[in-house]
């Protein structure tokens, strides 16, 4: 229930406070003194869509709150654990700041929320109802929404677990598409793997190969040159006359025969020595190294070939060894994830068809759950506008059902047919309602649900809109019966529906300090009679008038239905 609704800043209101209460209180005034401004404004604290033509002129913000008492719908509890919201407050307080550069700051008790989930919060706290009511009820597609709308917490549990096998059928349909779109690029990418996995393989790449094979190749590429080095080297060292390795031994015997007279001579004999041995190492070598040479071309052509086939597929696969051996294993692990696309597609077929045996079930379910739904309202709106002197009327709930076109609402389309006349043939509502007739059938709707749902606060703004006379007593009383259940808020132009209010509150438009502005007042019993009999007579009130209105607040009184 809304308890407080403060505006600042909107549209023609500077700043505006009102106190609401349980039961019905109409909104009054004359026309285009901002009524529906007020009701506007409830509903962008109910997640509506912003504009900055909201924002008073001369202003850079506007400011909205409501304070409500919690909702007790259990799901509603769910979504404030989701959000965050603190639950241990006594209220519920919305508020939504709107600026001239667009920016939505949405808040509830304090907490800052997105716009989207503000919309989900204000599903739970005010129903207004006016010419966008009367437009669902003139689509058709809606028709079934507005249907389920009355159907029991177990049929509404039924739909949702529907729901969520369709959103997996979908899923899987999706992939089962997909699949099949791209199986000629998945068995080509198949391929083109395992060709570049056996070349690896047959390969048979070590790490550490490739500069093993450049040493190797380097030294068969440059086989004379180092045979002529090495023998040089040798014949150097170790010719039979004047080997270099003898002059040093010739040398260190004439050192070694002065060594002991100082310690220079000695540090000289010991290089000498050491020089001799490594010589004698060197030239012992280089000989062992002669001995063991050969050319062999054969294996220059095998390492050169080897080092070209590592060239290639370091060109292909990576910069070296590790990284060729890298993407092997890479592209052996993408093989092993698709080995099974062959059978794939006809694992993700058989899931499919579960999968729908299952939807298609629950469908059927929803469709039979329907059909008793849909006997239970007609019932219900037969009796409701016969209340509202349409006592002649037929209403009829018929279905068009195709198992083949499942949607997220199961296999049923349906259809409000209407006869007003007697002897006239049903036809669809869309086609025979006039707009009084679809206000009367929209307060039925109404009625039924808040007596049988948890419903929030209820706006009409002005649904009574083309009745008069008697109709427009019974629509009054309907609303009456209607805010036994729920709080209601009317905005009306008729005074039967005003008499029937438990508060009444007067909207009017003045002229201050050269801006316009709207007020609201609260009237009391006497102030009640004077604004009723303006709803009677307009400008010229009479003392007739003023019995009149005085009777019609004293007849709402005795109103059974209240």
């Amino acid at each position: 229930m809304l308890l407080e609704l403060t505006i600042k800043n909107f549209a023609i209101i500077p700043f505006l406070h009102i106190d609401f209460h349980q039961g019905m209180t109409a909104l009054t005034g004359e026309t285009g003194a901002g009524k529906s401004i007020i009701i506007d404004a409830m509903g962008l604290l109910a997640g509506g869509r912003s504009s900055s033509d909201y924002i008073r002129h001369g202003e850079e913000k506007c400011l909205l709150e409501g304070v409500f008492e919690w909702p007790t719908q259990p799901e509603f509890f769910a979504l404030m654990e989701e959000l965050g919201i603190d639950q241990s407050e006594s209220f519920l307080i919305v508020q939504r700041d709107m600026s001239r550069s667009g920016k939505n700051i949405c808040r509830l008790n304090g907490r800052a929320i997105p716009l989207v989930q503000l919309r989900r919060v204000g599903t739970y706290l005010v129903d207004i109802q006016g010419q966008n009511e009367h437009q669902e009820l003139l689509q058709p597609e809606k028709h079934l929404s507005l249907m389920d709308h009355f159907g029991s917490k177990a049929f509404k549990q039924q739909l949702k677990v529907y729901q969520e096998h369709y959103s997996d059928y979908q899923k899987l349909l999706k992939k089962a598409r997909e699949i099949k779109q791209n199986e000629q690029s998945y068995v080509q990418r198949i391929d083109m793997l395992r060709f570049q996995q056996e070349e690896i393989e047959q390969a048979e790449l070590e790490p550490g190969e490739e500069e093993l094979l450049l040493e190797e190749r380097a030294k068969l590429v440059n086989f004379q040159k180092i045979v002529d080095a090495l023998g040089k080297t040798h014949e150097i060292l170790s010719a039979d006359t004047h080997s270099l390795t003898d002059g040093v031994g010739l040398a260190l015997s004439e050192i070694q025969e002065i060594e002991g007279l100082d310690e220079s001579y000695l540090k000289i004999s010991e290089n000498l020595q050491s020089a001799y041995y490594l010589l004698q190492d060197v030239a012992s070598e280089t000989s062992r190294q002669l001995d063991y040479l050969e050319l062999d071309e054969a294996r220059l052509d095998e390492v050169m070939l080897r080092l070209e086939t590592i060239r290639q597929l370091k060109r292909k696969y990576g910069e070296s060894i590790p990284a060729i051996l890298t993407y092997y294993a890479e592209i052996s692990e993408e093989l092993e994830a698709m080995t099974g696309f062959e059978n794939q597609l006809e694992e993700y077929t058989k899931r499919l068809q579960e999968k729908q045996a299952i939807v298609f079930e629950y469908a059927q379910t929803l469709h039979q759950e329907r059909q008793k739904i849909a006997r239970q309202l007609e019932k219900a709106i037969m009796q409701e506008v016969t209340e509202l002197y349409m006592e002649n009327t037929r209403f009829e709930i018929r279905f068009k059902t195709d198992s083949e076109m499942l949607n997220e609402t199961g296999m049923d389309q349906v259809a409000f047919y209407l006869s007003t006349n007697l002897g006239e043939d049903l036809k669809p509502l869309v086609k025979v309602a006039s707009g009084g007739e679809l206000s009367r059938i929209l307060l039925a709707l109404k009625a039924i649900f808040s007596r049988e749902k948890e419903m929030t606060s209820i706006v009409f703004d002005e649904v009574d809109t083309g009745v008069s006379g008697r109709v427009a007593q019974a629509i009054a009383e309907k609303i009456a019966k209607i805010a036994r259940h729920s709080q209601v808020l009317c905005i009306t132009h008729l005074p039967q529906v005003a008499a029937q209010a438990d508060y009444q509150y007067f909207i009017s438009k003045e002229v201050q300090d050269g801006r316009t502005q709207t007020s609201i007042t609260q009237l009391d019993d006497q102030m009640r009679v004077h604004e009723i009999a303006r709803m009677l007579a307009g400008s010229e009130i009479t003392a007739l008038t003023m019995e009149h209105a005085t009777e019609l607040l004293q007849l709402a009184q005795k109103n059974p239905q209240k």
